[in-house]
């Protein structure tokens, strides 16, 4: 492979790379982008933190706007994260599409640099190592996770060379500031300490302690715990019961977990999509037959290692849900509080790694079984231009419809009251466009807050959890969504302008409603029944630009 067709291989990737990331800065606000755990959630949060001048507040600090300033600043991600400043400094869709080419490029520059120094090392096989890293740089991926998986190759490139004993600057500033733009709880533990049972292999192995190795391993987990203090002060410091306290224990039988196994190995998790199943693991499976075939899994160890840890990261992710867990989960507070489940995070590493090697043993047989290695990493990127946001979620409102500042400013404008002196709540929309937009909101999607307020909270929705037992499992078994549960709604919250859905017979403890400061409701849904829950119908607000038709309701 000379150097003129390595370079075009990378010049493609890249270009490539850059298109993928285009429709961010070319539709702005009209971008269409993921709604669970993004637009309902960490984006709303980083305008909040923003605006509520708690971004560099102190460890006890709180944000007045949500849930009645009882939800701490702790909650949300230290203000050294990438991501956060990206969102501080910059209109929130070029910090989003800033936040996305920087993560896929690192995800690709980390996965081609592993292949390249540690697995294949032969410039012969330049076009697989660029074709492997540019299908993992696509993949999708949590955007508030950052370089939470993607980031891994870069990582375990610069450990792999501190292992074998290079001493290079590139090393030591890769695991400096990855923990910037990756998080330690939701992402890099895992890694790490993986990381640290593969140098206690070694250890074992080898009798050999290479310090520097080691020492590697604890400076980045030193760094990751100085950027995140806030959680670490939270989770290891007494404090009060938080939401996290009910947390359900493990309750899935045997063979639902077996089940579960086998769908997290075949089609992935949706926090690390890894998109392998219609390319990726039939090309594993054809590689892993040649190898069987021909006797020669002691030359192909790493391919058949990546095999078997693939499977045992799926079954592990299964079975920490299985019901036989329960006794040790009540006993120790850390296997509630802390889900171990996610060591499947190391599976996009794993998987694509395997597809690179896979597609080294087909590319051996002879020509025609190289043109199918090529025709595969096409198909890879084939498979993956669906799960492009812009058309994954094209049926989904745009950013600039999901939070529909405009009509928002319009109900704001109408109310007539400074935001800081009433309370909302929200039916059938997402509690984060009422705070996205400033109102205060006694409602949220937060995972730790504290325990007494989701108390005083459900109280509210008592009478409807009644009726529906999945609301009330939903709820008292998790409670990350603090949310206006409706029956007749169940667990949907985006009920668009069109809908023709009513709510016919709603029970709100108003009561109480009214003594958390609860003075509106804002429903993208009319409540016939409003009288009889004292909610008095003001009007509704329509705009072109806005998903929403929200009915407001004053509590009386």
């Amino acid at each position: 492979m000379n150097v003129v067709s390595r370079n075009h291989f990378m010049t493609l990737a890249l270009i490539m790379i850059a298109l993928w990331v285009a429709p961010y800065f070319i539709l702005g606000e009209g971008a269409h982008l993921r709604v669970h755990d993004n637009l309902d959630s960490n984006i709303a949060w980083y305008k909040v933190l923003k605006e509520s001048g708690q971004l560099f507040g102190p460890l006890d600090a709180n944000i007045p706007q949500i849930m009645n300033g009882e939800l701490s600043r702790n909650a949300f991600y230290s203000e050294f994260y990438g991501i956060v400043i990206l969102f501080s400094l910059f209109p929130p869709m070029i910090a989003y599409g800033l936040s996305q080419t920087i993560t896929r490029f690192f995800a690709f520059l980390g996965m081609y640099l592993l292949l390249k120094k540690h697995v294949l090392n032969d410039d012969k096989w330049e076009i697989i190592r660029v074709g492997a890293a540019l299908t993992f740089a696509l993949t999708p991926f949590w955007p508030s996770g950052m370089l939470n998986t993607l980031g891994m190759p870069l990582a375990l490139w610069a450990f792999l060379n501190i292992r074998q004993g290079e001493k290079s600057w590139k090393n030591v500033l890769t695991l400096t500031l990855l923990p910037f733009y990756s998080s330690f709880l939701l992402g890099f533990f895992f890694f790490l300490s993986a990381m640290g049972i593969f140098w206690l292999i070694d250890l074992i192995r080898t009798k050999n302690w290479n310090p520097r190795f080691f020492f590697s391993i604890v400076y980045m987990t030193a760094i990751y715990l100085l950027i995140e203090y806030r959680q670490v002060y939270a989770l290891l410091l007494p404090h009060e019961p938080t939401s996290r306290s009910e947390y359900f224990a493990p309750k899935l039988e045997f063979v639902h977990s077996l089940r579960l196994a086998v769908k997290n190995y075949v089609f992935g998790h949706n926090h690390d999509m890894t998109v392998h199943t219609l390319v990726i693991l039939p090309i594993t499976f054809i590689a892993l037959f040649i190898v069987l075939i021909n006797k020669t899994w002691r030359k192909e160890k790493l391919f058949i290692g990546l095999h078997v840890l693939n499977l045992l990261l799926s079954v592990w992710y299964a079975f920490w849900f299985y019901e036989g867990w329960a006794p040790l989960a009540k006993r120790f507070d850390i296997l509630v509080l802390f889900n171990f489940a996610r060591y499947h995070f190391l599976r996009p590493l794993v998987i694509y790694v395997l597809f690179a090697l896979s597609l080294v043993i087909i590319w051996k047989l002879g020509k025609r079984w190289q043109w199918v290695a090529i025709a595969a990493m096409i198909a890879q990127i084939a498979v993956l231009v669906p799960f492009h946001e812009q058309i994954a979620y094209r049926n989904q409102p745009s950013f600039q419809a999901f939070y529909a500042e405009e009509q928002f400013s319009d109900i704001k404008e109408y109310i007539g009251l400074p935001v800081d002196q009433y309370r909302v709540v929200s039916i059938g929309i997402h509690p984060a466009i009422a705070q996205y937009n400033g109102f205060y909101t006694l409602d949220s999607y937060n995972n730790f807050y504290p325990l007494t307020y989701k108390h005083q909270f459900r109280k509210i929705i008592a009478p409807e959890l009644e009726k529906n037992k999945t609301l009330k499992e939903y709820f008292d078994g998790w409670g990350g969504r603090c949310y206006i549960f409706v029956d007749e709604l169940g667990k949907h919250y985006m009920f668009s302008k069109r809908t023709k859905k009513k709510i016919e017979n709603l029970e709100l403890n108003v009561d109480q409603l009214k003594a958390m400061g609860g003075n509106y409701v804002l429903s993208t849904v009319p409540i016939l029944n409003a009288a009889d829950n004292r909610l008095a119908f003001h009007r509704a607000f329509e705009s072109e630009t806005s998903h929403w038709k929200i009915y407001l309701y004053e509590v009386v």
